[in-house]
């Protein structure tokens, strides 16, 4: 009779296996967080751009507007491209445009080479999100909530990081300094690379039959697809006009409401983006245990009252309320993410570079149109006036609940 193989070895390649993935997914995170510190850069020294090329908010509007555009645009025809016909070392490719614009925004001396900088920033960072949301993914193991909010938190704490960095680094040694962080990219760059190498060895092949038909979710309708799919994007322009209200003037708001110096503003900025990496992960694991649907309801529309609270309250809680928004607010981008891409699961990539695209987009929208309206009232008034977008999350009225009973009973 033959003898029944030894569990310890049986289990070893299996116990392998769930490190080199979490090992990828950590990866995965840890080049967000090189990739948004290093992009988080460009509005944490609007400031200095200001004085140096002696700019109105409408310009400096222009320039977020050039960088979130131009990712906005390309993101979703990427991933599309990459469904049909997989790239694994676009990860790193993406990174390189990231290094090439960063380098030429420390150089530059004219208006236009700077909007031309933002640009190549904004292609690096479309061609790095949707291939690595697709990765990410991959090695989920099913908590798709959870490993997208956490690759998610590793964007916002290098998000969070960036204002600190530009208040203690960038803004003391000027402009030139930001050529330092080409450091950070050419690591990104290398890290990707091993991460493309393993996804291109482990990601099933695309049946051609499935590549050329759209995908819907078993119980709806493409009708119903569809609604949802423009409910979840009527969600995102609520989200982020108003975090591109916070990201981009959040510092002038301070400084003339407040007359902090710009370093302290910077600090207030740091608090706010680090709240936004809380809530990010927090959002996450809870979509996956009570259901993604009820943590949009809770993120978009709960946040309303301390958004219309914020244009009026003092140094002090302003502070608290905008970290009090950052994490609310935060926490929905995982769950509209994960809960796109299972209204089309055929369709990964091109969801998540539409919805990574949109994010992009409308904050750069936003940016220009907040910048013109500063611009012709007061920055005060733009607070006020944005501080009434969040109910817009009473859509989520529309959307439906995708689990079934067994899930359901499962959570339970």
């Amino acid at each position: 009779m033959q003898s029944t193989a030894n569990p310890v070895q049986t289990e070893a390649p299996k116990h392998t296996a769930e490190k080199m993935v979490f090992s990828i997914l950590l990866a995965a995170a840890f080049c967000h967080f090189l990739n948004d510190m290093v992009q988080s850069l460009i509005p944490a020294i609007y400031p200095i751009l200001k004085k140096s090329f002696n700019l109105d908010f409408s310009q400096i509007g222009m320039i977020t507007l050039t960088y979130q555009i131009t990712a906005s645009l390309l993101q979703p025809l990427i991933g599309h491209f990459n469904d049909r016909h997989p790239r694994p070392y676009s990860l790193a490719i993406g990174m390189g445009f990231t290094l090439v614009g960063l380098v030429t925004l420390s150089r530059v001396s004219t208006y236009p080479t700077l909007l031309m900088g933002a640009a190549l920033v904004g292609i690096g960072s479309a061609v790095f999100h949707p291939e690595s949301s697709r990765v990410v993914r991959m090695v989920s193991g099913g908590q798709h909530g959870f490993a997208q909010a956490f690759f998610q938190v590793g964007g916002n704490a290098g998000s969070s990081l960036g204002p600190l960095l530009a208040a203690f680094i960038v803004l003391p040694n000027g402009q030139s300094s930001l050529a330092w962080f080409s450091a950070v990219a050419l690591l990104g760059i290398i890290v990707l690379a091993r991460v493309g190498s393993w996804s291109k060895k482990n990601r099933p092949p695309v049946p051609k039959a499935r590549s050329a038909k759209t995908e819907y979710h078993p119980q709806l309708s493409p009708r119903k697809v569809y609604l949802s799919l423009a409910v979840l994007i009527a969600l995102m322009f609520s989200k982020f006009f108003y975090l591109s209200s916070l990201t981009s003037y959040y510092t002038f708001f301070l400084i003339s409401k407040f007359h902090v110096p710009v370093q302290n503003a910077q600090i207030h900025l740091f608090m706010f983006a680090g709240a936004i990496a809380a809530g990010t992960i927090i959002g996450g694991p809870i979509g996956d245990r009570i259901g993604r649907k009820y943590v949009i309801w809770c993120s978009i529309l709960g946040v309303l009252p301390f958004t219309l609270l914020l244009p009026y309250a003092n140094l002090f809680w302003t502070g608290i309320l905008s970290v009090i928004i950052g994490v609310i607010l935060a926490s929905a981008f995982s769950a509209i993410l994960v809960y796109a891409q299972e209204l089309m699961p055929g369709k990964v990539g091109m969801v998540s570079g539409l919805f990574f695209g949109l994010a992009f987009g409308l904050g750069g929208v936003g940016a220009a149109l907040l910048g013109d309206l500063a611009d012709h009232t007061s920055i005060t008034f733009v607070y006020r006036l944005c501080s009434f977008l969040p109910a817009i999350g009473l859509l989520t009225a529309f959307l439906p609940n995708l689990e079934t009973r067994r899930q359901r009973m499962a959570r339970a």
